[in-house]
């Protein structure tokens, strides 16, 4: 029972910094959407040259706020780390062990989440500045982000008592999750460049954003906008045929089943709420709301495909034990 407890609170913590991380995540859109991404100038690690900002404007306290939340989210993930090794050495459990190898994934890409942020800052890829190189930024940012999502995720979930991961799957099944993978990543990409078009490229009505999209004086960015919506539905309705065959595949797991039906919920949710943000020329307040069902949907999917190998890993062991002579 005691090493339940410290387990579970092992999970417990993770699962608060899951949460925390998202918080930043939307601290950022806020930013990106509030044009605050220069409020200390292309200054790193100081803001306009100095430790602590005097006399600052409204983008300056966005800007640095943002900066204190990420420097305390790479303390809080490094706790994380020392949590998790001091829960593996006391029970050495497979759940521990993986656990502890999920919070070495997370410092890394809190990492290199910050390693981007900064890179952004000092080649003046902020606000209103468009370059080449913004949106390939953009692009890297993203997948970063949610590839410590997931770490995290696994990490939670893991810690909470989750089995060893089975890659032994049919190439069917392998198929189905690569591009289930594959698929919310390139929504996350074009999202965040239908994003960085609404804050560049403005428009007053939603047959004016339309015009600019398909006309061929406009910037390239514009015309690859629409895009995204397109790409957003093809991926909701695979993924939601595809967690369903998921579920039949393992059998009905409890867990896979589970999460197969909240992947589908939060799918239907996001093409709802996605749908409201473009018609109403994605405010900000809409736009954070949509970036916040974007990581539900991939933690969701994260937590499917981490139940479904757990599950396979299962059946294989117990094929394995009835072979046995």
């Amino acid at each position: 029972m005691a090493k339940e407890t410290k387990l579970n609170g092992c999970a417990r913590y993770a699962w608060f910094l899951l949460g925390y991380n998202i918080l930043v995540i939307l601290w950022g859109v806020f930013l990106r959407s509030s044009k605050s991404g220069d409020g200390c100038g292309q200054h790193w690690i100081t803001c306009n040259g100095e430790t602590i900002p005097s006399a600052p404007q409204l983008k300056t306290v966005i800007e640095f706020s943002h900066r204190i939340m990420s420097a305390l989210d790479g303390v809080l993930v490094l706790i994380l780390l020392i949590f998790a090794f001091v829960v593996w050495r006391k029970l050495r459990t497979p759940g521990a062990k993986y656990s502890l190898y999920a919070a070495i994934l997370s410092l890394f890409f809190v990492a290199t989440e910050g390693a981007i942020g900064a890179g952004l800052v000092l080649t003046g890829n902020t606000a209103e500045t468009l370059t080449f190189a913004r949106p390939f930024w953009m692009a890297g940012h993203l997948v970063n982000t949610f590839i410590l999502l997931a770490c995290l995720t696994l990490a939670a979930w893991f810690a909470g008592g989750g089995g060893r991961l089975s890659l032994k799957l049919s190439g069917t099944v392998k198929g189905v999750l690569v591009l289930g993978i594959f698929g919310i990543l390139l929504v996350g990409v074009t999202g965040s460049i239908a994003a960085l078009c609404t804050m560049l490229f403005p428009s007053g009505t939603l047959s004016e954003g339309l015009a600019s999209d398909f006309s061929s004086t406009s910037n390239v960015l514009l015309r690859i906008r629409p895009a995204h919506p397109f790409i957003a539905v093809l991926s909701a309705v695979y993924l939601v045929f595809a967690s369903g065959w998921l579920k039949r595949e393992s059998g009905n797991d409890a867990g896979v089943s589970r999460w197969s039906g909240i992947l589908s919920i939060v799918l239907l949710c996001q093409l709802a709420f996605g749908a409201a943000t473009l018609l109403t020329l994605a405010p900000i307040v809409m736009q954070i709301g949509h970036l916040l069902l974007a990581d539900a949907v991939w933690v969701s999917f994260v937590m499917l495909a981490a139940n479904l190998l757990a599950s396979r890993n299962v059946v294989d062991q117990e094929t394995v034990g009835t072979s046995l002579p």
